[in-house]
């Protein structure tokens, strides 16, 4: 996989702080097995690069990194503010509990390096999300998280009934990827907004929930009622 993506990582926006690039499904964000989707964007992009948040291995989309330090600590304080506006979507092949809403509760380690939602909230996972059935027995959702824990989507779906759809490590049913993807960000930087999207572009089921008229509601999704 990283041979294969050394050269192709898609540059999003070129800001003098900052990149927006894309990350793709199955690659590691940092280095493991090989290079690390940080350090293949350093290679490709001939610079230092900084971190200030990271995507799951299985989740593809929008990914900030950073230019220099100053702008890291910048962007480390935006993401604790919560200032920084992130929102996904996902597919799944399960009926949910319920069909939009707020999913709340701490989160605890499972088993596998996977983790689970409690019923307690001391320290808990905010996600908010709403969805819509594309075609029968397929649902789509558009997800914003408040809170920025590991695996946080993943789990939120799996306590509601409706795993997202290649997701193995939460039971989700078998698919050629795992449908999480990093649709969108918005936050101000410098006094400028900024806005972004970006459509995956890797997986039928994807392609077959852009398609569906209800989708429109969600191309501008900073202007849901969140």
């Amino acid at each position: 996989m990283s041979e294969q993506v050394s050269k192709i990582l898609k540059i999003i926006f070129t800001h003098n702080d900052f990149y927006i690039l894309e990350k793709p499904a199955g690659l590691n964000f940092h280095s493991e097995d090989g290079p690390g989707f940080v350090v293949l964007a350093e290679q490709q992009l001939s610079q230092k690069l900084y971190a200030v948040h990271r995507l799951d291995k299985v989740t593809s989309g929008l990914i900030i990194l950073a230019r220099n330090k100053a702008a890291a600590a910048n962007f480390t304080a935006l993401f604790t503010e919560h200032a920084i506006n992130k929102f996904y979507l996902a597919i799944s092949d399960a009926k949910p509990k319920k069909k939009q809403g707020w999913i709340k509760g701490d989160m605890a380690k499972s088993r596998r390096g996977s983790f689970k939602l409690l019923t307690s909230k001391l320290n808990p996972a905010i996600t908010r999300f709403y969805s819509l059935s594309y075609k029968p027995g397929f649902r789509g959702y558009i997800l914003k998280p408040y809170t920025g824990k590991t695996h946080q989507l993943r789990v939120a779906l799996k306590s509601i009934g409706s795993a997202i759809f290649g997701d193995a490590m939460y039971a989700g049913t078998p698919s050629n990827r795992t449908y999480l993807h990093a649709y969108a960000l918005s936050f101000v930087w410098d006094g400028e907004q900024i806005e972004f999207t970006l459509l995956p572009d890797c997986g039928d089921e994807y392609l077959a929930l852009i398609k569906h008229q209800d989708f429109q509601a969600w191309q501008s999704p900073w202007q849901l009622d969140w």
